[in-house]
Parts: structure tokens; sequence; C-alpha cells
């Protein structure tokens, strides 16, 4: 780094650390009353949704919906290996779901879709012919700039259609892609899971369009006490605007456990103040999707 750029780059870690280092009770909402058993009121936007192959038999389309109706999840992000079960799912209930694009097909999978011969023209053609309104989830476990080409593409692709790239990884693969593009709509995974919750403060506090989903989260974010973890306080706080709650149904297993997961992230936001609790229960959805998202969707397709 040349000594111009660490001299720009002083005044971004020093608003950072001042931020990260202030009482949760000097930002908004910080001192209000939490929401508490009213929680159970607010409908969920469920961020993270995956309905991947091996759910299909085990989980049928109308139990999904089902699942959803019981939790009071009026709304999901989903995504899927391949992406025929997003499509299913949608067709079935278009109104309680946000179709996602996932590059994951055939033998292209996590550790190597970037490399798949033809993924760019996959990705053209089934997002010309469904309503995907992002690019992913898809992972990027270690950064190869050899991928820089396809990348550009990709994020060219989701901006002609104003669409978010759905990105799980670390920091520094999402500082990378704001490189090649500051105007990219992103959604951060799990708010970088495996990340401590200082370099998530961080990087949200770097980036002011942001947006990550905190599902995998739920129970450091709950932490031990009477209080939500420190942290995780302050993080939730700072960006209440610009984070959401999912479950990441990854596994069959994580549908068995459906119930408890929604359960887990109503219990957090139960300890937030009633406002913040709306943003990141549904309302932070609203506004990123363009949808209208209230109860009245429980038992409708």
């Amino acid at each position: 780094m040349t000594m111009l750029a660490l001299k720009r780059s002083i005044p971004v870690v020093v608003v950072a650390l001042s931020l990260w280092m202030a009482p949760a009770a000097t930002r908004a909402d910080g001192d209000h009353a939490p929401i508490g058993d009213a929680v159970q009121t607010l409908p969920i936007f469920d961020a993270h949704v995956h309905y991947k192959e091996p759910a299909w038999d085990s989980y049928p389309v109308d139990s999904i919906i089902e699942l959803m109706d019981r939790n009071g999840v009026a709304m999901g992000l989903v995504s899927s290996t391949p992406d025929e079960g997003t499509i299913m799912l949608w067709e079935y209930a278009p109104n309680r779901i946000v179709p996602e694009l996932r590059p994951y097909h055939g033998n292209a999978g996590s550790s190597n879709w970037a490399k798949s011969p033809g993924m760019e023209a996959y990705l053209a053609n089934r997002l010309e012919a469904y309503p995907h309104e992002g690019i992913g989830e898809f992972h990027i476990h270690r950064l190869d700039y050899n991928d820089e080409a396809l990348f550009r593409n990709v994020i060219a692709m989701a901006k002609a259609r104003d669409i978010y790239l759905h990105v799980h990884s670390g920091a520094e693969p999402i500082r990378w892609l704001y490189s090649l593009d500051p105007e990219a709509k992103i959604i951060w995974a799990h708010a970088g899971l495996g990340e401590r919750a200082s370099a998530v403060y961080s990087l949200m506090a770097e980036f002011p369009s942001l947006v990550a989903d905190t599902s995998l989260r739920e129970y450091e974010i709950l932490g031990s006490g009477d209080r939500l973890d420190q942290e995780w306080e302050k993080i939730v706080l700072t960006f209440q605007d610009r984070l959401m709650v999912g479950s990441d149904t990854w596994v069959n297993g994580q549908w068995d456990n459906y119930d408890a997961i929604i359960a887990s992230n109503r219990r957090w936001l139960a300890k937030l103040p009633r406002t913040a609790a709306e943003k990141l229960a549904y309302k932070n959805a609203e506004r990123l999707f363009d949808r209208k998202i209230s109860m009245k969707l429980i038992g409708t397709r």
C-alpha cells in the first residue's frame, strides 16, 4: 500500500473503531424498551432459504409453505441447488417467494462454480427465463484473481437487472467485489460466518450500502444473559437498516428444525426495541425487495 493510500484509509479505520467502541445506548433505539412478547405478532421475512433437491421428496412444496405459515414467516428469499427447486416453490406460492439464482447445478458446486464451463451462459439464460431478484447465494471460499472477468460479468448481469449478489465469504472477498464495482448491490450471507464480530462491524461501517443476513448467527447474537451479546448488540443497533434474519435450510435437518430456528430468531428480536425488531424481521426486506409484507400473507400462496 502506498503512503497516500494508507493516509486515505486512516479516517475510515478511525471512524469504524470509534463507532465500534461507543456504548450501544448512544445509538439509535439503544435505550428503548424491548419489544418482548409482542415479537410474536411480527411477520418474518426469511432472508436465507434453500430448497435443494434432497428436500423435494421429504418436504413437498406445500409442506414448505405450511412450515412458513406455522412460524409466521410471511415471505422468503430462496435460492436452490439446482435452481429448479426455487422455481418449483415460486410457482406454487408466488406471493410468498422472492427467487434468487444460485449458480450451482450439475457438477458446478460451491468450490468450483466460478471455473465451471458455460457458467455465464447458464446464468444469463436462467435470468432471462425467470424473475430472479438476486444471484446467489454463492460461495467465495478463496479469492482467485483469475476469476475477475467472470465476476465482472456476474456483477454486470446483476446491475442490468438491479438485483443483489448474495455472497457467502469472509470480509476480503466482499472488499474485492466492491473494488470491481463500488455500486454492486451485495447481501453478505450469514453476516460473514466465521468472521469475528469486530470484523463484521468494521466491514459494515466501511461499506454503507452493504446488507447482511444473520442466518446461523442467532445463538451468537442471543448471548447467554438477559441482554444480547454486547458486540452483536452494537452491530444490530448500528446497522439495523441493513440486516435481515434468516434460517439457512441448507440440509433437510434445518427443515426438520425450522420451528426452533425461527423461534430462536424471535427470541433475540424480542430483546430489541420495537422499531429495530420490525426492521430486521420484515421492514428492511419490504424496502429492499419492494414488497408489502404482513401477517395477512399467512395461509396464502
